[in-house]
């Protein structure tokens, strides 16, 4: 072999050699766990589309919807997201049974959305058992949020406590010598919200005069609604989905009843609760909110509600920009593809939770200005902001500043 040749071969040898070890460095830099691949990101969700809290199955369609406008854009680093969503029809039993499905069967990476107190309380111990991630569970249950005792477990909506406590603050200054009257849903999300109505009373927790709650079950809650009215409150804190929102607003409205009303945020929907009960029977109610309403026109101009109408015209038709539920499914769905932005290549389990863990200022499109995403290795609670809000005419108002309710450390 002349020089020349030997140059050139040894040249070759040496290309060859640095991009095989380019090839294998790049590699061992993608790491996977069930679920994950070179090509797919395959996530599994449970959301009641049928039972008595199929109102919120727009959620998962919403999130559906979102997930296929990600793939039509290239995916994330790639990789498209198969999302696997079953009805639970908001029975815990059935929600263990697809969630079991989801993660032995379909094999995805993570469970994503799941939704409702009881459904996401029946599953928890299984998924953090199995190390899957339960992430940003659609409910505000503080459970959700206890990083020590279920660290494969993260919440994203506002702790129902929170909710709880900001509403007590409210009734003492407006009406410091009222009478409360405090209607629950019997599970996580009543008990969770009564205890921080409790806790923000404080020394005036004698200001609530009745307590009644009601089964998921029931097909109506007139008596309930009724029973308030006796007890001589002149408040009203109605902790309910909404199914059972609607119906306590309509049915205070018909009896006469004039209560300082407060509704919590998972039953405030205009297109789900409010027009259902009748526009004229809501007007004067209170809530708290952390995200835009769609039709309200402060927001005409806004880039991400633009964004957001623009998603629903041409990947939602079927959604009605009245429902919060649907902006809802947008902005978790949002945040979902954020950490798998943050995850990159290493989709482990481990890490997806770690990103999870590493929220830093995140503005979905739909929350209101001033409310931003933060989490830590400490703090398991991304949203801890609320304001709020009066529904006058036919839409929310909201009023005073961002309120901050924070659980996390």
């Amino acid at each position: 072999m002349n020089c020349r040749n030997f140059l050139r071969t040894a040249a070759l040898s040496s290309a060859a050699f640095a991009f095989l070890a380019f090839s294998t460095s790049a590699n061992a830099q993608k790491k996977y766990d069930t679920g994950a691949s070179d090509t797919e990101i395959k996530i599994g969700n449970i959301i009641p589309y049928s039972g008595p809290a199929s109102a919120y199955g727009i959620i998962g369609k919403m999130e559906e919807a979102y997930f296929k406008m990600i793939n039509d854009q290239g995916g994330i680093n790639g990789r498209k997201i198969t999302f696997v969503s079953y009805d639970d029809a908001y029975s815990p039993a059935k929600a263990v049974e697809q969630t079991r499905k989801l993660v032995e069967s379909d094999e995805v990476l993570f469970v994503f959305g799941p939704l409702g107190t009881p459904s996401n309380t029946a599953i928890l111990k299984y998924l953090n058992a199995k190390k899957v991630p339960q992430l940003f569970v659609a409910t505000g249950a503080t459970k959700f949020g206890e990083y020590k005792t279920s660290p494969w477990t993260m919440g994203w909506q506002p702790a129902y406590q929170s909710e709880g406590r900001i509403f007590a603050q409210y009734a003492m200054t407006e009406k410091p010598n009222g009478k409360i009257a405090v209607f629950y849903q019997n599970d996580d999300l009543g008990k969770d919200m009564l205890k921080g109505l409790k806790d923000g009373l404080g020394e005036k927790a004698s200001m609530i005069v009745a307590e009644d709650s009601y089964e998921v079950s029931e097909p109506t809650i007139d008596s309930h609604i009724v029973k308030m009215k006796a007890s001589g409150a002149d408040i009203f804190v109605s902790i309910s989905t909404p199914k059972f929102a609607a119906q306590a607003i309509k049915k205070v409205a018909e009896i006469g009843w004039k209560p300082m009303f407060f509704q919590s945020n998972v039953g405030s929907s205009v297109g789900a609760v409010m027009r259902p009960a009748g526009i004229d029977n809501a007007q004067g109610v209170l809530s708290l909110a952390y995200a835009k309403d769609a039709i309200d026109p402060q927001w005409k101009d806004d880039e991400g509600m633009k964004k957001y109408l623009d998603f629903l015209a041409k990947y939602a038709p079927f959604a009605n920009p009245a429902e919060s539920s649907a902006a809802y499914g947008y902005g978790q769905a949002q945040t979902v593809v954020q950490v798998l932005k943050q995850a990159g290549d290493d989709l482990t389990r481990a890490n997806i939770m770690k990103q999870a863990a590493s929220l830093k200022d995140f503005a979905p499109d739909t929350l209101l200005p001033g409310v931003k995403i933060n989490t830590s290795a400490t703090d398991f609670y991304p949203i801890e902001q609320l304001r709020m809000m009066r529904f006058t005419g036919e839409k929310w108002d909201v009023f005073g500043p961002p309120i901050d309710s924070k659980l996390g450390g």
